[in-house]
């Protein structure tokens, strides 16, 4: 689910939760003896349910969640069995922390595996899985695995401009 599908649906329950308080409001108010009209009382409740979401706090805001911001590192592990699939490199590293994502790499034509490919994984996990899964056996090989550079798309880009200057 992406933010604005979330923001859009958490507008719709508060929108609802405003509708439901304010008939319910227009009922109590209806019921007072000095009410001539229910569109009255609905109008009164509405206007009462406003003032009372402007004086209270939230009841359903994000500041009771407490929401963990996770960091992710990327790993590169080589020399790779070319059998090895997703499942395989993600239960050989969560034994160390937690697997966010695997993506090994295919031969475009051909489709087979190319023996490496990258592991993201929790940032504190990642110097004990790394330590841990260096130079191990893992299918008959010995795996290299090492935090993933950065892309180099920059570092190209201004080499490229220095050249046209």
């Amino acid at each position: 689910m992406t933010g604005l599908q979330k923001t859009t649906m958490k507008i719709s329950i508060n929108l609802l939760i405003i509708a439901l308080v304010a008939i319910f409001g227009s009922f109590i108010l209806n019921l007072l003896p000095f009410m001539p009209s229910p569109a009255l009382s609905f109008a009164l409740g509405t206007i009462t349910v406003g003032v009372l979401l402007i004086v209270l706090p939230p009841l359903f805001s994000d500041d009771g969640i407490q929401s963990e911001n996770i960091t992710s590192k990327t790993i590169y592990v080589g020399n790779l069995p070319y059998r090895a699939n997703e499942n395989d490199v993600i239960s050989l590293f969560s034994k160390y922390g937690e697997v966010f994502a695997v993506r090994l790499m295919k031969d475009k034509r051909t489709g087979k595996r190319r023996g490496f490919g990258f592991v993201v994984m929790a940032a504190a996990d990642t110097p004990a899985a790394i330590e841990a899964l260096n130079d191990s056996g893992f299918g008959e090989r010995t795996l290299k695995v090492r935090e993933a550079n950065d892309p180099k798309k920059m570092e190209f880009a201004e080499s490229e401009k220095d050249l046209i200057e």
